[in-house]
């Protein structure tokens, strides 16, 4: 059984949960520092952040800023993490993108393209060809990101 816990019972956690049961995830669970919610998009929230280790499960953060998300990401096992992709993603054969990274629908990465970890490229958004993206970056919803592109460590792209 597939297992899967994500770290940030939000909006952002519950796209990230859509994804997670398209691409097959059986089981889904939240955690999250706000012990006054209980769920999230029909999913329970099970604990706090510290204790995602408690459990047997892949782990993906869900909060959109980049430092909580880079902290929490730095306290998990490599192993623990995984890298989603929406099936409705457009991904080239040859990008490189790092763990606990999301891609979400209608996101269309091209060849050559390197994704650091803990990013998120999200709804609709466009990485051409040869462009480096560094850790922790958020692309956001219908950014377009030309050929050849670097982005810093952290960076937000705008909406559009």
């Amino acid at each position: 059984m597939r297992r899967l816990a994500i770290i940030g019972a939000s909006g952002h956690g519950k796209v990230i949960a859509d994804i997670a049961r398209r691409i097959g995830y059986c089981e889904i669970v939240f955690f999250d520092d706000d012990e006054s919610i209980h769920e999230c998009g029909g999913y329970p929230v099970i604990g706090k952040s510290s204790e995602v280790g408690t459990i047997d499960a892949d782990v993906i953060i869900g909060i959109g800023n980049a430092r909580v998300r880079k902290q929490i990401q730095e306290s998990i096992p490599d192993e623990k993490l995984v890298t989603l992709i929406h099936p409705d993603a457009v991904v080239a054969e040859d990008v490189a993108i790092g763990k606990g990274t999301v891609v979400m629908a209608g996101a269309v990465i091209n060849p050559g393209v390197r994704i650091g970890k803990g990013c998120i490229i999200n709804t609709c958004s466009s990485v051409d060809h040869d462009c480096i993206v560094d850790d922790f970056v958020h692309v956001a919803v219908g950014s377009l990101l030309c050929g050849t592109v670097n982005v810093g460590a952290g960076t937000w792209i705008g909406a559009g």
